[in-house]
């Protein structure tokens, strides 16, 4: 037994360690709730604990976010493949950029910026909070919408299998993030997304 809470501390032990990045376990791409089912329970909800995701719901979340399903293949199309979205992650601890070919979490800025994500008073109080961010500036600003559709969308499925809540939102202080995360004239953040327990 006291083998196996040693093991089981170490296993947790990245996300003691606030101040690196975060090495998640493989994704499981298998299980989860029917697609019709996940379709009948999506929804947007807007009340929130602040109960922390474990490893493993945090890396199958991101991979079914925008993870890789093939050798150069996302789970969400893009237009022309350019798959010019990325995901950063706004947690108690810091904001971590997603990276999928690593599998982990790369450590942008520390401290608490969750609150600094949205306008409305619900915003903060779920575990996380993702930001989605285009990499350079697109030719085509509709499509880039459209593919951040498809992330979020597959985010919305994912919490309805799991019984996570979620809203996306566009009522984001883009200016101020801009400035906390350091981002270049080539970055446009354009929504953001509440993830965590329900309240009720």
């Amino acid at each position: 037994m006291f083998m196996k809470k040693i093991l089981l501390l170490v296993a947790f032990l990245p996300f003691c360690l606030n101040a690196q990045n975060i090495k998640l376990p493989a994704p499981v791409r298998e299980g989860g709730k029917p697609l019709m089912e996940a379709l009948n329970h999506r929804c947007s909800l807007r009340s929130f604990v602040g109960k922390e995701l474990s490893p493993q719901m945090l890396s199958n979340l991101l991979w079914a976010a925008f993870g890789y399903n093939r050798a150069d293949k996302r789970t969400a199309p893009s237009a022309l493949n350019k798959q010019s979205i990325e995901i950063y992650v706004a947690t108690p601890h810091g904001i971590y950029l997603y990276a999928p070919k690593q599998n982990e979490l790369q450590l942008k800025v520390k401290g608490d910026y969750r609150k600094q994500t949205g306008m409305q008073p619900f915003v903060g109080t779920a575990y996380m909070e993702l930001i989605y961010i285009s990499k350079t500036i697109p030719v085509n600003t509709e499509m880039l919408y459209a593919d951040c559709g498809f992330i979020a969308q597959n985010v919305y499925l994912f919490c309805a299998s799991e019984k996570l809540g979620t809203v996306v939102r566009g009522s984001v202080p883009k200016e101020e993030l801009v400035k906390i995360l350091g981002l270049s004239n080539k970055n446009q953040i354009l929504l953001c997304q509440t993830v965590g327990y329900n309240k009720n």
